[in-house]
């Protein structure tokens, strides 16, 4: 748990409390310790993810098909993740509550990501086969080496992606943000950030602006849900377009 010191007696307290426990005065934090406890907190942050990417990236190439390796990277991932969150848990709590949001909030919420992932799955297709045809990013063919390659690529692509990377960028790094900087420009670094960690320019144009996509909707309705949900239908999607031009081919 992170800490601070009294400015009065100088004892080491907690950044919860609002009192000294040693001499009992008010704990207050100035605007300025505010903005740089937050920007510590998103380098650290995103020191540790980029780290973590560029390790993984260079295990996986050297054990290939390997599925120890695979679900190792993901566990690894999601520790991570839930060890920063650790130091926000309040925070990051509120935006787990269920939102009591209209029939028509919903309704878009299912029908955008199925428009991002038909447009992103067949954009990326065509310029693959102009500048790359031997390209292949097929998620589905990535798990073939193992039994039940489906249900293993929905766990690895549809389902913890979703999940831990909305707790990453939309959660997490979000909180430490908005420290710093406006509602406006949070959504923005949020969304570069997460099409950065991805390390693939022409990712880049289409992950940024569904990161900013999934900012507003963090940012409008205080939810973590509606982006997961969002992020789940779009990757579930592209992955069984994959699976399915795969069986057909």
């Amino acid at each position: 748990m992170q800490s601070r010191t009294c400015k009065n007696c100088k004892s080491v307290v907690s950044n919860e409390s609002k009192f000294c426990s040693a001499c009992g005065s008010s704990i207050t934090r100035s605007s300025v310790e505010f903005r740089e406890s937050g920007l510590t907190s998103i380098i650290t942050f995103y020191v540790a993810i980029i780290a973590f990417i560029v390790i993984s990236y260079y295990i996986s190439d050297n054990f290939p098909n390997n599925f120890t390796v695979e679900l190792s990277i993901e566990i690894i991932f999601a520790v991570l993740v839930i060890f920063f969150s650790f130091f926000d848990y309040r925070s990051i709590l509120a935006l787990y509550k269920p939102p009591k949001l209209s029939l028509f909030v919903y309704l878009i919420t299912f029908v955008i990501p199925i428009g991002t992932a038909l447009s992103v799955y067949f954009t990326i297709e065509i310029v693959n086969g102009v500048t790359n045809p031997e390209l292949s990013s097929n998620y589905y063919v990535q798990h073939l080496y193992l039994d039940y390659p489906l249900l293993w690529s929905i766990i690895f692509v549809a389902i913890l992606p979703p999940i831990f990377e909305e707790l990453a960028f939309r959660g997490y790094l979000y909180n430490q943000l908005r420290k710093v900087t406006s509602d406006k420009n949070t959504i923005i670094a949020t969304a570069f950030l997460f099409a950065l960690i991805h390390f693939s320019f022409l990712s880049l144009i289409w992950i940024f602006p569904f990161g900013l996509l999934l900012g507003y909707f963090r940012k409008k309705y205080n939810t973590l849900w509606l982006g997961m949900i969002i992020h789940f239908i779009h990757n579930f999607i592209v992955l069984i377009l994959d699976y399915y031009f795969y069986s057909i081919s």
